[in-house]
């Protein structure tokens, strides 16, 4: 076994994610797909206090403790949420001293899109964008690149982070956000659980919500 496969299996796995309604944890030892804890939570009146009280519900203190690699999602999303999220994600990796990184909502979907659209040419790009109550988009694109150990294997890369735009091109491939609580969960473990040993402790400073939008929008 490598040194990279070691350390690999040696990592405890935090992830926090939300959407427009939601907030969500996700868990996993060792990079143990059967280990996987998640918890998932529509929004309430008071998100800040609960998100911390929820936390501790789901992870229990020693495992916490275990952490040493974390991850969250910034964006798109509820702006609130995402900005709680991020400061939260933040606060823990800078007491634990562990790696922080971070993926847009659309990233994390973006597997699951191609999947269900049967998108499976290789460099073959396209967006997936949400509307605005105003006028205009938020989009982000993203490219198919299969990995040359594994072909088998989907990996998308993000070309585009999620941005406004007033449209898309009729000759791109676009579909639109559609958020899964669950599913996008588990992807950002598996994310975060490949992008492991690309973070360092300080990774965490570099962290921010993405706003493509003020929060009037």
């Amino acid at each position: 076994m490598t040194n990279k496969n070691k350390q690999r299996e040696n990592y405890h796995t935090l992830v926090i994610h939300s959407t427009d309604n939601s907030f969500c944890f996700g868990y996993r030892k060792n990079n143990n797909l059967e280990s996987d804890e998640l918890f998932i939570k529509k929004f309430d009146n008071d998100l800040c206090n609960n998100l911390i009280n929820d936390l501790y519900k789901f992870i229990s203190k020693e495992n916490l403790q275990k952490i040493n690699k974390l991850s969250v999602s910034i964006g798109p999303a509820n702006f609130n949420a995402s900005r709680l999220i991020v400061v939260l994600a933040r606060t823990i990796s800078q007491q634990l001293h562990c790696p922080l990184d971070c993926f847009s909502s659309f990233e994390i979907m973006a597997k699951r899109i191609a999947s269900t659209n049967n998108i499976f040419t290789n460099k073959k790009s396209f967006w997936i964008y949400k509307k605005l109550k105003r006028k205009g988009l938020i989009a982000g694109k993203y490219e198919i690149c299969h990995d040359e150990k594994t072909p088998s294997d989907l990996v998308i890369r993000e070309t585009v982070l999620p941005k406004v735009v007033k449209e898309l091109a009729s000759k791109e491939l676009f579909f639109e956000a559609i958020y899964d609580d669950k599913e996008d969960l588990k992807e950002l473990l598996d994310l975060s659980n490949k992008n492991l040993l690309n973070s360092n402790v300080e990774s965490w400073k570099k962290v921010l919500p993405l706003y493509p939008i003020s929060p009037i929008n």
